[in-house]
């Protein structure tokens, strides 16, 4: 990993909001839990094992960052026809509505363009933004299989924001599912997050976001239905240990040690992911 030259200041980046008003410097440097997603109310539902750790231990401290503006929104109900600069501004104070409810630590919102997000601007400020929280120890983005263009082009900023870093503070990286699941992934890249804690805080966070739901599209809904499904479809001959769960893929030596490593993680996953249906049937062809 290398240092990258000429960063920005952590005070130059986007929108910050710190609920209990510590100065950004000093909330980023108590961050243990730091999630870096593509949209407001993606940091909700794929990071909420972050938010519920740190309300259940007062030793941890959640941070949010999300990247883009949000004016691409699809626009429906009452919102239906708002103006783009309109929805970023809207979609900005329901993500800043979020973080009070759910008394993160700090929020940052860069607010870059869906179109500029492969600009070398950005990936310069996620290095700036993550060499600024030293003490955190889980970083939750978006995976690679995931069907969203814009998570998966942010995933590749974050990766190349961690290659250009000489140390790391992270001792795991998950690939949070937000568009798409992981259900499917085989068990040893397959890792379970419980999110049961908290079940009304859960709900709570994911219907401020009206701009998203008004018009029919219930993520609220979706989302905690899917959280129980895991939990109850994650083992067929054992009772549940959870009652929500959230599926993420373990990207940590993936992003630590290997220049091209997500891509050699997809090839592992999905030749794994052969392997094991192939000699599924194969047992039952022999019965």
């Amino acid at each position: 990993m290398q240092q990258t030259a000429s960063r920005e200041s952590i005070d130059q980046i986007g929108l910050s909001f710190i609920p209990d008003g510590t100065p950004l410097r000093e909330a980023l440097k108590r961050t243990t839990h730091l999630a870096i997603m593509a949209h407001q109310d993606d940091i909700e539902i794929g990071a909420y094992h972050g938010i519920a750790e740190a309300c259940q231990n007062a030793d941890h401290h959640f941070t949010a960052v999300v990247v883009t503006d949000g004016r691409n929104s699809p626009r429906s109900g009452r919102f239906a026809n708002v103006s783009p600069d309109e929805m970023v501004e809207i979609r900005a104070e329901e993500q800043t509505k979020a973080a009070r409810l759910g008394r993160y630590n700090a929020l940052i919102q860069m607010q870059v363009p869906s179109g500029e997000l492969s600009s070398p601007a950005v990936s310069r400020q996620l290095a700036t933004i993550i060499e600024s929280c030293p003490s955190a120890q889980t970083l939750y983005t978006h995976n690679p299989f995931d069907r969203h263009r814009t998570h998966r082009r942010v995933l590749h900023e974050v990766a190349n924001a961690i290659g250009s870093l000489s140390t790391l503070s992270f001792e795991r990286i998950y690939g949070a599912e937000v568009w798409g699941k992981l259900d499917w992934l085989p068990s040893r890249f397959r890792h379970s997050l419980d999110v049961s804690y908290h079940p009304k805080l859960a709900a709570d966070l994911l219907a401020v976001f009206a701009s998203q739901i008004d018009g029919g599209k219930r993520y609220d809904l979706a989302e905690m239905g899917l959280r129980l499904s895991n939990a109850t479809y994650s083992e067929s001959h054992a009772v549940d240990e959870s009652a929500a769960v959230s599926y993420a893929l373990d990207m940590t030596d993936a992003l630590r040690n290997h220049p091209n490593g997500l891509k050699r993680l997809v090839d592992e996953v999905m030749k794994a992911f052969s392997n094991e249906k192939h000699k599924a049937w194969e047992e039952i062809e022999t019965l």
